[in-house]
This record gives structure tokens, sequence and C-alpha cells, in this order.
């Protein structure tokens, strides 16, 4: 598996998050460049960060493999001030296009970033065809063309610090069956689960006896969602009966370490090395991915048989950062990205057993199946090495190929944006 097309951007400061647009824009559907726009955050020490958008500006790029323009593949065509860093940025899920929103223009698309609040963002552009330069399609975004509004912040009262604002978050997951659903994941132990419309929270729960670093949603469920933490644990919970929560899997506590003395904050296991990404396999839901802090492997969790990972990946000689899953015509892989510099795919089809069909949605955390002996992959069907660390990736959605004016015609595929430094990297795959 080689990439087909390279693009590149550098951004004016350290690349934090990012998200490929989960869909074209809602007034500009049928141009090329509508889907290869990305959202990107900067990583400052202090209280200037900024948010922004940038986009294709030749369309060229995407056919002719030896283009090279004289300008950068993307530009910058808005941005905005965050103030601290964005600890995670998100598109719009695809449905939210056909989501009644309350004072919302249908011409516009909604981002969300967290921090020390969440925050919801509106996006609009004038934008169906932009200005031409002197190089066919090359953009030139004059002033109010692009938008970038803050739509509302959500930070409410904390269960466990008390106060009237809430502790910062690490990170969030946007339901993709009912869009207005969001669940934010803190460093105060809990979880909250948002109604961005209403602007209201539903409920917040104590998830974690320490911080929790993810949380996801389980694909088409609006009641299920799982979360990770610096206790080691990863663990289900349903909205439908919150009184109690499910461990899937916990880190093993190291031998010979007496466990800590009590106290609130605190575990009563011994310390165990904390897991800090959680993501779900977009074909078959049963499987999980996660890894620990300071880690170089990838542990497989199947929901049906929690206690232990069916698969563990070894590939990576450092760290890893980031992990998402990406489904290449219907087919899952999954990037895993390292301070070792490797970008690295993983086809896992061959290794799971999907002798029984992925979760229903209706269903409860229940139903386990038999332990399966734990499999080790060491081969990646694909690596790509970068200047530097990688610290983060975005899985673009599929995209379908499309006729150009100048007649020519981009083909089918995904693609898969790495940042490290101030640089953006696209790779179709």
């Amino acid at each position: 598996m080689n990439p087909m097309t390279v693009l590149n951007y550098e951004a004016p400061w350290p690349v934090n998050s990012l998200d490929w647009c989960k869909s074209p824009a809602p007034n500009d559907p049928m141009r090329p460049r509508s889907a290869f726009r990305m959202a990107i955050s900067s990583f400052l020490e202090n209280f200037q960060n900024r948010i922004a958008i940038i986009g294709l500006q030749d369309e060229r790029v995407l056919v002719e493999d030896d283009y090279n323009g004289d300008y950068p593949d993307f530009a910058m065509l808005v941005d905005t001030q965050h103030g601290y860093p964005a600890t995670s940025l998100q598109w719009q899920p695809a449905s939210s296009q056909n989501y009644q929103w309350q004072g919302k223009s249908p011409s516009s698309e909604l981002l969300a970033t967290t921090g020390d609040a969440l925050r919801v963002w509106e996006y609009s552009s004038d934008g169906s065809s932009p200005q031409v330069g002197g190089y066919v399609g090359r953009q030139q975004a004059g002033p109010g063309a692009h938008t970038l509004t803050l739509r509302t912040a959500l930070s409410g009262q904390s269960k466990v610090q008390g106060g009237t604002t809430g502790a910062p978050l690490t990170n969030f997951s946007w339901n993709e069956k009912t869009p207005s659903l969001v669940v934010t994941s803190s460093i105060d132990t809990t979880c909250t689960v948002w109604n961005i419309d209403s602007q209201t929270a539903v409920t917040q729960l104590i998830a974690h006896d320490r911080e929790v670093y993810d949380v996801a949603w389980l694909p088409s469920s609006t009641d299920i969602f799982v979360s990770v933490g610096a206790d080691g644990s990863l663990r289900a919970f349903d909205l439908r009966s919150l009184e109690h929560s499910t461990i899937l899997y916990e880190t093993p506590a190291p031998k010979n370490v007496a466990p800590p003395p009590a106290s609130p904050s605190m575990s009563a296991r011994p310390p165990t090395s904390p897991l800090l990404r959680i993501a779900f396999n977009p074909i078959d839901s049963n499987y999980m991915s996660t890894f620990h802090m300071d880690g170089s492997e990838v542990q497989i969790l199947d929901m049906r048989s929690p206690g232990q990972p069916v698969m563990e990946l070894k590939a990576h000689q450092a760290q890893i950062n980031t992990l998402g899953w990406g489904s290449l015509d219907h087919h899952p892989l999954l990037a895993t990205a390292s301070d070792d510099c490797q970008l690295l795919l993983w086809d896992l089809a061959s290794h799971s057993q999907s002798t029984t069909s992925p979760r229903a949605t209706s269903a409860r955390l229940n139903s386990p199946r038999p332990d399966v002996k734990k499999r080790t992959v060491t081969d990646p069907v694909f690596a790509y090495t970068a200047p530097s660390q990688i610290t983060n990736l975005a899985w673009s959605p599929p995209i379908q190929g499309m006729t150009m004016n100048t007649g020519h015609q981009t083909s089918n595929g995904e693609w898969i944006a790495i940042t490290y430094g101030k640089s953006v990297k696209a790779l179709k795959v």
C-alpha cells in the first residue's frame, strides 16, 4: 500500500489537534476542494492559542502527480482565538447535515473543542466558489468570506470539586446518531453528557478513580459509551442504568508494589499505567483500540471478551501518541503514530474473529463470549516515516471521485493527515 499523493501545510504555530471534515460543504458539495478541509489547533504555553480551518488551494494536485504549484497545497481559510490549547477538536458528524438545529443556518457547519470548557463553533463561508487569482483554482479568501464564531461554551459545576465552574476537559465524543449529544471527559474523574442544542447537561457521573483521558460513544448507540483514564481502566457506561459501570479492561497491577494509603483521590489498587486513548472499530464495534502512557504497543479489546486484550500490536519503537480507525472500501484499517516518527497502518481483519454479528445498538452490556487467546501482531501493512515525532492524526471520510472543470477525474479513496511540529501532511492510502 503506497500513498499516491502527499499534500502539505505549514502552520504559523505548533499544531496540536486536527480533524478532517466529515462531509462536503453544504453550499459546495460538487467541488473536490470542499472535501479537503481540516480544522487544526495550536499548542502554545500561554493564553494566545488559536484554532483554524485550512482548505485545499488548487485541485490540480489531486490529479497531476508531477504538478508543483508555487504556493502551499492548503491555505488558512479562517482562524480565531481559543485561549488555552484545545485538547480535542472535531467537526460535526455527517449526520448533522440533516439535524434540525436551533438557530443555525442550513449552510453553516459546527465544530467543537475542549479545553477549559466545551465550546461549539459555527463555521460558514460565502463559499461556493473561491475567487481565482493568477493560478487556476488558487484561493484568495477575501474579508468576510469565511467566519468562525463561538456558538456556546459549556462548563458545568463539578460533582467532585464543587464551585461554579467545571474542571478542565481532556477529550470528547460526538454522537453520530443524535448529533446534539456530546460526552466529555475531565481531569476531575467525571464524564458529562451534554445536549449542545439546548446547551444543558443531561447527566454527569463519576467515571473513574482518577483523571479521565478519553471517551467514545459506542457506534450507532445513544446510550452506551466507554472511557479510559489514569487509573488504568477501560469502563463502559449505559445511560439507561447508571447505577453501575462495567470494567472491560484493567492494566495489570505491577508486582511487589504496596497499595497506596487510602485517599479520596487515589484508587485502592496499586498505581498502574494510565490508558490514554480509546477508539472503536467503525465496521465491527465489538472491537476497540487503546494504548498505555509511555507504551509502544496497542491493545485491541473485544467487548464480548472483557478482561484482557484479544490482540496486541507491536512494531513501534517509542511511545505511541495517537491512533484512529479508517474504513477503506468498508475495510477497517487502524492507524497509529509514535515518537519514533512512524505512521503505521494495520489491517486486522484476518486476525479478528467475527463469528458473531456486531453488537446490536439496542443491546445492553451483557452476553460476554468465552475468553480468547491474545494474538500478537507485528506486521503493519504500511509504514510512513515523518521528519520528526508524529503527535496526532485524522482520517478523512471516504471521498468520492469527481470530474473537475479541466476534465480530470479524481479517484475514490481515503486520506490520512498527520501532524508533527508546525507541519500537517495528508497522505492518500
